[in-house]
């Protein structure tokens, strides 16, 4: 991350018949039932910013979580147990973003000034990790992980030499640069957020859309997965070093994004925009969240949920209304079908379930 834009990211169902139900669960084996409860301490310090859910072989669902103090934690029955999963020597390192699949394999990834900025993965559900890729370079700083299969993903950086940088890889072991010739230029001081590890988004088979802040708030698109790059401009709040677009996910056509001011997250100004034609122009949305928002996802039909540090919203019609739903301060937040899971400070983890009526 640029020397401008490292405080920004540092320390920072079938749904219209769902609600959203937060369920507090602790670490370290402990069960809890599911309930709608006052917030709980985990007791467990680490502020959560990368969370994963995937289906394993026996039709289960495998969820992990990562961040601050090198901690990954991994549930393999529904949130009431969780086992801590050790990398050796990463105790300072903060894991901002995690991809998972199954219950064996994961790609885990942590965010600093160069060498900081690594990547690691298991293939043994955590019992050992190899590290895959870093980099001494000035300006690397890893911010977003995103993949397809088990052995195609891309990492996002901050400028280096003055463009974004794209790694890639296509066999899960091996990683490499793409060709940046045709990457339009970083603006002075432009850079990406890792506040929840999803600044990147891979659309269909050949879309990759990334979102960034600081002097603009612009969403970068390759139509072809590496050999050209576009740039277009957003009504996202921008215009210092703690503005942006902060996450951006994808369903079709339609595009939302989500960010803000982190330094105000009660101003709802330009904190979330749409795009109805894959990129090419943006909006603001009409009614807008609650708030500054780390990240989004979708979730079904036209519904996509946008999660922040002074609660979570939900959409009905691809990001032009924003509903309000719970004041619970979280990072970040996936969907598997109809779960959801979201991260947050303090060793937090909250579930998406339905409430019975």
């Amino acid at each position: 991350m640029t020397a401008a834009l490292q405080s920004r990211v540092l320390y920072n169902l079938p749904v219209r018949a769902l609600k959203l139900l937060f369920v507090l669960v602790p670490f370290f084996g402990l069960s809890a039932s599911t309930q709608t409860s006052p917030i709980q301490s985990t007791g467990f310090d680490s502020n959560l910013r990368g969370v994963s859910v995937s289906k394993t072989h026996s039709g289960k669902y495998a969820m992990w979580v990562s961040g601050t103090k090198g901690i990954i934690l991994r549930s393999l029955d529904d949130g009431k147990s969780w086992k801590q999963l050790k990398v050796e020597g990463v105790a300072d390192l903060d894991f901002r973003d995690i991809e998972s699949f199954g219950e064996t394999t994961a790609y885990v990834m942590s965010s600093g000034d160069g060498e900081k900025s690594r990547i690691y993965k298991t293939v043994d559900g955590g019992r050992s990790w190899t590290l895959q890729y870093t980099d001494k370079r000035a300006g690397f700083f890893l911010d977003a992980l995103a993949c397809d299969s088990r052995t195609h993903c891309f990492a996002l950086s901050d400028p280096v030499e003055g463009k974004f940088l794209i790694l890639t890889t296509s066999d899960g072991e091996h990683w490499k640069e793409l060709p940046h010739d045709k990457m339009p230029a970083a603006l002075p001081t432009e850079g990406a957020f890792a506040a929840s590890g999803t600044s990147i988004a891979l659309c269909g088979n050949k879309d990759i859309f990334f979102g960034t802040g600081g002097p603009a708030a612009r969403v970068f698109h390759s139509a072809d997965r590496r050999r050209s790059w576009t740039a277009a401009e957003t009504p996202m709040a921008s215009g210092n070093a703690s503005s942006g677009i902060f996450s951006v996910a994808c369903h079709g056509r339609s595009l939302v994004a989500v960010g803000g001011d982190y330094r105000e997250p009660a101003r709802t100004n330009k904190v979330a925009i749409y795009s109805t034609d894959s990129g090419a122009t943006w909006h603001l949305a009409d009614q807008q969240p609650g708030g500054y928002r780390s990240a989004v996802a979708f979730l079904s039909g036209r519904d996509f949920v946008a999660v922040g540090t002074n609660g979570t919203d939900i959409s009905h019609d691809a990001g032009v209304h924003w509903t309000h739903m719970d004041a619970l301060n979280l990072n970040a937040v996936t969907f598997a079908a109809a779960r959801g899971w979201a991260a947050g400070p303090k060793g937090t983890v909250a579930r998406f379930g339905e409430r019975s009526h």
